[in-house]
Parts: C-alpha cells; sequence; structure tokens
C-alpha cells in the first residue's frame, strides 16, 4: 500500500497544473500554515535557537515545529533524540559522539547543565551541506520561548505558534523518557505556565501520550503523526479520539486522503516536505499546511 501511494503521488505530480499561491482560495492561504521543521534544519543546525530564530525570518513561516525529551531534573529539553546524536553531537571536550556510546550518553540521566556542555552544531550534519556549522547546544523549552518571544516582540512579528513532538515509544519508558502519563503532564503545565498552550499542538507517532493528554484537558490542540500504511480509520480508531490535525507523511498522501481526513474534521499538514515540486504537488490536493526543513523554498514556490 505505501508504495501504491507514493506513485499515485507521483501521478498526481505529472499530472497536475504547475500550482503556486493562486491554486489556494484566498481563505486557503491565508489560513496555510508553514511550519519550520526543527526550525529551519536545512540551514542551521537542528532544534537549536538560532535555528528557531532562523525560521522567523521568514514572514511565511506559522508555526515552529520541535522535539521534546526530558533530563534527569525533569526540564523539558529540545531535542529529537533522547540521548546525545553521534550523527552531530561532540563531547564536551570536542570528541565526536560515537554511536557505541549513544546508549550512556541519555538525556533522561543527564541534568540539564550537563546537558548543555555538549555540542551539536559544529560537525554539521551531512544530510543537510546547506547547513552553516556552528556551536550550539540542546536548549530547554523555557529557552526556546524566551528567545522566541524576543525575537518577535524587537521585530514586531506576530506571535508564533508551536508544534510540540512527544519522543516516546514503549521502548522508551522509564529508560530514556518519563512514562507516558507524567511526560504528557509535564508538557501540559509546561506551556500552560509559558502561556502558549492556545497556540500549540501537541503531535506524537506513539498514541499513549496523547491519549493521557486528551484525558486530562480535552481542549488541548493534539496531531497524530503517521508513518505506517494503515488507513485514516484505522489509525484513529487506534488513537481513540479525533485530533484536530492529521500529520501523515507527505510520500503517502492521496487526494481521497485529504478528502477522508477533512470529512473527519482534522486539518492534514504532512511532514517533511524538503524540494519544490512535492510541495507544488501537495498545495492542489488542499492540505493545510507542510513541515519543511527549508523555509527558504516558500517564497521561491509563491513566487514562480
Amino acid at each position: 500500500m505505501r508504495l501504491l501511494a507514493i506513485f499515485l503521488l507521483g501521478l498526481t505530480i505529472a499530472c497536475s497544473s504547475p500550482p503556486t499561491e493562486s491554486n489556494m482560495t484566498a481563505k486557503h492561504a491565508a489560513d496555510f500554515d508553514w511550519q519550520g521543521h526543527r526550525g529551519a534544519r536545512g540551514l542551521l543546525p537542528e532544534n537549536s535557537i538560532p535555528s528557531f530564530l532562523k525560521a522567523l525570518e521568514y514572514p511565511e513561516i506559522t508555526t515552529l515545529e520541535l522535539d521534546l525529551a526530558v533530563s534527569k531534573d525533569k526540564q523539558l529539553i529540545v531535542s529529537h533524540e533522547p540521548w546525545m546524536s553521534h550523527h552531530i553531537c561532540s563531547h564536551p571536550d570536542g570528541n565526536a559522539v560515537k554511536e557505541i556510546e549513544e546508549d550512556s550518553l541519555l538525556i533522561y540521566q543527564m541534568n540539564y547543565e550537563t546537558i548543555k556542555s555538549f555540542d551539536c552544531g559544529i560537525r554539521g550534519n551531512s544530510r543537510f551541506p546547506e547547513q552553516r556549522v556552528m556551536k550550539v547546544y540542546k536548549p530547554s523549552l523555557d529557552e526556546v520561548v524566551a528567545a522566541v518571544n524576543e525575537y518577535t516582540q524587537q521585530h514586531n512579528r506576530p506571535e508564533i505558534n508551536y508544534n510540540i513532538e512527544i519522543k516516546s515509544e514503549p521502548a522508551y519508558d522509564r529508560l530514556k523518557t518519563p512514562a507516558p502519563a507524567e511526560f504528557a503532564a509535564l508538557v501540559l503545565k509546561k506551556i500552560i505556565d509559558l502561556g502558549i498552550k492556545e497556540r500549540t499542538c501537541v503531535q506524537s507517532f506513539d498514541v499513549r501520550p496523547l491519549q493521557e493528554l486528551h484525558q486530562m484537558d480535552s481542549t488541548i490542540t493534539t496531531a497524530l503523526l503517521i508513518d505506517n500504511p494503515r488507513g485514516v480509520q484505522s489509525n484513529i480508531e487506534e488513537l481513540g479520539y479525533t485530533p484536530a490535525v492529521y500529520s501523515p507523511y507527505y510520500k503517502t498522501i492521496t487526494a481521497n486522503t485529504v478528502r477522508e481526513v477533512h470529512a473527519k474534521g482534522m486539518k492534514i499538514i504532512p511532514w517533511t516536505v524538503n524540494d519544490i515540486l512535492s510541495m507544488k504537488a501537495l498545495i492542489p490536493l488542499n492540505v493545510d499546511g507542510i513541515i519543511t526543513d527549508y523555509p527558504n523554498y516558500i517564497r521561491q514556490l509563491i513566487e514562480e
């Protein structure tokens, strides 16, 4: 089914007229949610304060997408993995983290001050050759929101939305992350304390923390991330309630997928779209937003 979905997307690209902003209705264009994935990962080190501020330089970006782990001292840490990745991180002495070391460098077993001593940007990222190398650390969610608030105030930019991913799975429970109920409670309390609850969507591939959040506060906006070949109905049944957003891998999306998601009262926002051709194929399907590592592509897309 996955291959069929990818094939159908290819047909959509081949058969659609070249889409631009004019392919959207005025309302669709105004409501379209461009999300900076891990900030602007294609340009600056992921999930770092400089990366988030870089994404804010692009006025089309309405949402910052980021990932959360939890430290030993219960800080919410902005990190894709709940460990120091051997792909991008270095020890405080400058030596690169080795893959074999990752299980001994778990964020959940480190206090925040220790976490900040590791660098995760100076080595660059081989997957993103345009990414500028710089020394960065994994920030807390508090630090990110404070930096973003300062930037938006100084630059008279509208308040930004957040799409926060809870990085959990059963194998991580109580070893690499808290149990889902505790993780969800930490996130809910923090976004309330930071005053961003009304501007935040919480997403996860793991249905468990979403279920916990929904039980704690049914008014919170949630998104179900999808990386499986099961259909919309099956995935929503597993979750047990209808979230505000359905967020599948972009290559699996067809016009039928979009219609089914909208019929269930959800928005559909695909991840992670890093080329203009695919963006052009998705917009006429009436998706509600796009998550991308390259916010600099948005203006190119609109102007073509």
